[in-house]
């Protein structure tokens, strides 16, 4: 006999296990099935061992400021081995904790690879379970390149397998990924070159946060080579070099990385069994209950296309859980106003709609903007002035803020705080009437004329 449960959740990264743990605590029989290691993308090659890796690239900033400060150090260098080894053992850990806490949950784990066989019914290799209802929550992987030579590109999953850094380092891409690689990268000690397709990176987000991106990696020793659409790569000896399609070739380089986009993973999992239907781009459709095309089925995270981060699939996944087991009907993700933080050096916080999108929603007469650029005062000792750049943006008498960005340091720590209150449909009137904390980069956005 097959086994029945009452939720079936197909894949263990961070917003399948969400749900599935939020659904066994409202009581019902739940399984996860996962072929690879349980915390999906983030944990294992995202944003977990990315943060690691940006820690590292700051801590290197750090220790040449800090004769700045008076401090007279000896530093031998990175030793790149042992930074990868402490970094692996501790995603382990995590991964081990993730299991664990299954368990304590009542959660079933299966290990395979999972494939819809009708219409509650899923096949792991040889053995079959039932299932009232099923989520579909198997994530992205990174999209691979598509050009002659491109099997010598590494993505950002082989980033984190590289054994050791680069001397010289080719990132493809100008997205929050490609951005983020390259200034770890270049932060590390690798001579970096970013090629990009268009002028600036991070086009969809503020203008500001692009073009401060853009002089971070400059400030970093990033070569930018813009109008870069890749034509072929070509292995010369122990070094690679790109051609470009017009006719540019780039200088050699140890190592290229490939970070121009991801997509979905719905490879064989049978969802033509269930009637499920994806989008042109192979993304699984959810409407905003994340209820696909078939009624028992759902679906969350980086498989729908809907704002790939780990905190809008785990958001995502237990409002799911509230609803069909915690009595909370209507309970659903609201996706706007979603904070989200970029890695860079200096970081990024953004929450709400950027300038441009704001004129086109209500109006360029409706819209104003406040704005400052200063140098931290943590930069008042050091040879190096990276600007901290802030913008608001707000509309209507009241002066409603629908924006709000930063480029600085400490702006991923100070951007949380500030999404609530934008959230809650703060005006810059409440802004103005809250005393600052000084001295700090933050009391910025509350004294802004």
């Amino acid at each position: 006999m097959p086994e029945k449960h009452d939720l079936a959740v197909i894949g263990g990264g961070s917003g399948g296990l969400a749900c599935a743990q939020r659904a066994a605590e409202y009581g019902a029989r739940v399984v996860v099935i996962e072929a690879a290691r349980l915390g999906g993308t983030c944990v294992n090659v995202g944003c977990v061992p990315k943060k690691v890796m940006w820690n590292a690239a700051e801590l290197a900033a750090g220790l040449e400021d800090a004769a700045e400060y008076g401090f007279a150090l000896d530093v031998r260098g990175l030793e790149f081995a042992a930074l990868k080894g402490r970094r692996d053992a501790y995603v382990a850990r995590l991964n081990d904790i993730y299991a664990s806490n299954l368990g304590k949950r009542g959660v079933a784990l299966i290990r395979g690879h999972a494939r819809l066989a009708g219409a509650h019914e899923i096949a792991i290799g040889g053995r079959t379970i039932l299932a009232e209802r099923i989520v579909i929550a198997t994530g992205g992987r990174p999209q691979r390149a598509q050009f002659p030579g491109g099997e010598h590109c590494i993505d950002s999953d082989g980033f984190f397998e590289l054994s050791a850094l680069p001397a010289r380092t080719l990132v493809a891409g100008s997205g929050y990924v490609a951005v983020e690689l390259a200034g770890i990268l270049a932060g590390l000690g690798s001579r970096v070159t970013l090629a990009i397709r268009f002028d600036r990176v991070l086009r969809s987000f503020d203008t500001m946060l692009g073009d401060g991106a853009m002089q971070g990696l400059r400030d970093a020793g990033v070569e930018i080579v813009t109008g870069a659409t890749a034509a072929s790569l070509a292995r010369r000896k122990s070094a690679l070099e790109l051609t470009l399609s017009d006719g540019r070739v780039l200088p050699p380089v140890d190592c290229m990385l490939w970070a121009a986009g991801r997509e979905p993973l719905v490879h064989d999992l049978g969802l033509g069994h269930a009637g499920i239907a994806l989008d042109a781009a192979g993304f699984v459709q959810v409407d905003k209950y994340q209820q696909t095309s078939a009624a028992h089925v759902f679906a969350i995270g980086d498989v729908t296309g809907r704002l790939p981060l780990t905190p809008v699939a785990i958001a995502a996944g237990r409002r799911l859980a509230d609803r069909l087991y915690g009595g909370m009907e209507g309970r659903h993700l609201d996706y706007g106003n979603v904070p989200t933080v970029i890695f860079t050096h200096p970081p990024i916080g953004t929450v709400g709609l950027t300038e441009a999108e704001a004129r086109t929603r209500f109006g360029s007469g409706d819209v104003r903007t406040y704005a400052s650029s200063f140098v931290p005062l943590y930069h008042a000792l050091t040879t190096r002035k990276p600007r901290a750049n802030m913008k608001l943006v707000v509309t209507g008498p009241e002066e409603r803020i629908v924006g709000l960005h930063v480029i600085g340091e400490g702006a991923d720590e100070m951007l949380q705080g500030f999404a609530v209150a934008v959230k809650m449909g703060a005006r810059k009137r409440d802004f103005d009437d809250t005393v600052a904390i000084h001295p700090t980069s933050a009391e910025e956005f509350v004294t802004m004329r």
